[in-house]
């Protein structure tokens, strides 16, 4: 597993359980595990680090590059990262001890639910991919090890019925600015990665001059990626041109994104860091336009996949939050 920086696994140490009086006095080192630097995670991650820092007295918080979602709600279960950015699928294993976190269940507790992560499934015109069954005896990447990508990756290439042990040339497991540069050296011919859009590493391939994107569709896969994981997945569409050179909607799945805490986190803290952000919301948004679907409408239960921290319930509630 990636680790974070030794900086704020120094910052863990300090705890987050004070009393008000105390966190505004005591100096504070919060740790927000983000993603790989070519993702949306990383910049709203620094943003809200930069929030943080300036709104709670005597906290400095960090935002730290990872592998991702399941590396992040491992950190959390460490005490290593004290709030974190992840996917539900994730999140939800975290809380069973299922999959990656088999026998270590982590008391993640969701503290908002952000913007929707789309699959995407990345290749360009010369591989001749068209489709899940097309990719057969190619060489692929499902993403950074203990990324949500390589998660979501390995469940939707058993849910289009191909076995990721056989049915390829290669499989190698590469960060999305990794896979772009793979893809454009000729070493892999398709990559996976969800996140929201558009995404860096994505806008750069399509931008690559004597290069046409190709996004594989894959909503075909719905039926069976829920009946093997639960609902947690729904279709979507991601629209012609969201990147340079896609002139056709994509059709492909999706998974939302929640921040997490332990539960043992202080009321008061997560109080001060919703308050914070949903303040600041609209700058947010001018970071990336994914966290323009941060709204009081995707504040629900169903959504977030993991039980609500006490403190983010009442919060939201407040604000006239359905939760249903």
């Amino acid at each position: 597993m990636d680790q974070i920086t030794r900086r704020a696994a120094l910052g863990a140490g300090l705890g987050l359980l004070a009393a008000p009086a105390v966190l505004a006095q005591t100096p504070q080192q919060i740790a927000i595990a983000t993603g790989t630097t070519g993702g949306v995670y990383y910049p709203l991650g620094g943003a809200l680090a930069n929030y943080l820092t300036r709104g709670i007295p005597g906290v400095s918080a960090t935002a730290e590059v990872t592998a991702g979602s399941t590396a992040n709600f491992q950190l959390l279960g460490a005490g290593r990262a004290q709030l974190v950015f992840g996917q539900v699928d994730a999140a939800v294993d975290s809380v069973r001890g299922a999959g990656p976190f088999r026998g270590r269940v982590v008391p993640t507790r969701a503290i908002a639910v952000l913007y929707t992560n789309r699959m995407q499934v990345v290749t360009t015109a010369d591989r001749n991919i068209r489709s899940m069954a097309d990719m057969k005896g190619k060489r692929i990447s499902t993403g950074a090890p203990a990324s949500a990508t390589e998660l979501f990756a390995r469940r939707l290439i058993a849910a289009a019925g191909l076995d990721i042990a056989k049915d390829f040339r290669g499989v190698e497991r590469l960060s999305p600015a990794e896979s772009t540069n793979a893809i454009r050296d000729g070493k892999i011919d398709a990559y996976f990665f969800v996140s929201g859009i558009p995404t860096s590493a994505i806008t750069d391939l399509g931008a690559t001059p004597g290069t046409t994107l190709v996004m594989v569709d894959h909503a075909e896969a719905l039926a069976n990626i829920v009946r093997e994981h639960g609902p947690v997945y729904f279709a979507e569409t991601i629209p012609a041109n969201t990147y340079p050179g896609q002139t056709a909607p994509n059709q492909q799945l999706s998974v939302a994104n929640i921040l997490g805490v332990r539960e043992d986190t202080s009321p008061q803290l997560v109080t001060q860091i919703l308050n914070i952000l949903w303040d600041n919301r609209e700058d947010w948004a001018r970071v990336h336009s994914a966290a323009r679907d941060f709204t009081l409408e995707q504040q629900k239960t169903a959504a977030a996949g993991v039980p609500w921290h006490s403190a983010a319930e009442a919060f939201w509630k407040a604000k006239g939050a359905t939760m249903g």
